[in-house]
């Protein structure tokens, strides 16, 4: 998890039930937590323009 971004994902940890666009990396990617991604579960970096913070981590 990055301070007040997404969490990073290495290793090829996969995810069920979702749609991977073309070249997608299977092997590190980042999963919304902000909630104002327009590819969810993905991030888009929608967190830096809505100023997501999350004081606990």
């Amino acid at each position: 998890m990055s301070k007040n971004g997404p969490y990073r994902i290495t290793g090829g940890a996969d995810l069920k039930d979702d749609t991977w666009g073309e070249g997608a990396s299977r092997e590190h990617y980042a999963l919304c937590r902000c909630g104002h991604s327009k590819n969810k579960p993905f991030c888009d970096g929608s967190h830096w323009y809505v100023k997501f913070t999350d004081d606990d981590n």
